[in-house]
């Protein structure tokens, strides 16, 4: 379990990274106390996100549910690497692979995933990415934000443990909206709830 007074975050990612970042970030600056990250995974070769993981001295693995040759073995594969971390904290951001039960049970209110809409909007199985926010305008809705969730066995259907709204303007295109939601939400929120979650681990550690 915890290890000294700080919870061990793995941030499990698939592209480029940018909510791993704000992380990194929000940590530099003193914002995560209770916690810091000690190992970057990526499902996909050549994630820039393994690069800024590289660039800021943490170890960084990639691996792959196709070179693996399925998800129990890919499952099997993440949590050795974990456990060999001694990892208390996950953080999914921008992880595209849906974990089963089997794993999501291990690790049970420590796994926590950024979401880039106002849960339960926009979200469930194929809600990812821009998708996400094609969907939004294309519903006509004025006002989305991102939630931070616990993961469990349904996609984006654990326990919100924040959300934070951003207004939607006029001409907003996908990726403006997409850029903006970032920005005013998720960098916001993610930081502030691993710090939230690390914390009560370290209370429950004493």
């Amino acid at each position: 379990m915890m290890n000294g007074t700080k919870a061990r975050i793995a941030v499990l990612v698939s592209g480029g990274g940018t909510n791993l970042q704000a992380i990194l970030d929000a940590g530099n600056r003193g914002e995560i106390p209770h916690g810091e990250v000690t190992l970057v995974v990526s499902d996909r070769a050549g994630a820039y996100a393994l690069e800024r993981a590289r660039n800021a001295g943490i170890p960084a693995l990639e691996i792959s549910k196709k070179a693996c040759g399925g998800q129990a073995a890919f499952e099997e594969k993440l949590m050795a690497a974990l456990e060999e971390n001694r990892t208390d904290v996950i953080v999914l951001a921008g992880f595209l692979s849906i974990l089963t039960g089997n794993f999501t049970g291990k690790y049970a209110r420590r796994i926590l995933n950024v979401h880039p809409s106002l849960i339960p909007s926009f979200c469930g199985e194929g809600f990812y990415g821009l998708k996400v926010h094609e969907a939004a305008l294309a519903r006509g809705v004025k006002v989305t934000g991102a939630t931070v969730h616990f993961v469990n066995e349904i996609p984006d259907g654990g326990e919100i443990i924040a959300q934070k709204a951003v207004e939607i303007r006029e001409g907003d295109t996908p990726e403006v909206l997409q850029r903006r939601v970032m920005e005013q939400a998720e960098w916001v929120i993610l930081p502030a709830s691993v710090e939230k979650v690390c914390a009560a681990l370290a209370r429950g550690a004493e």
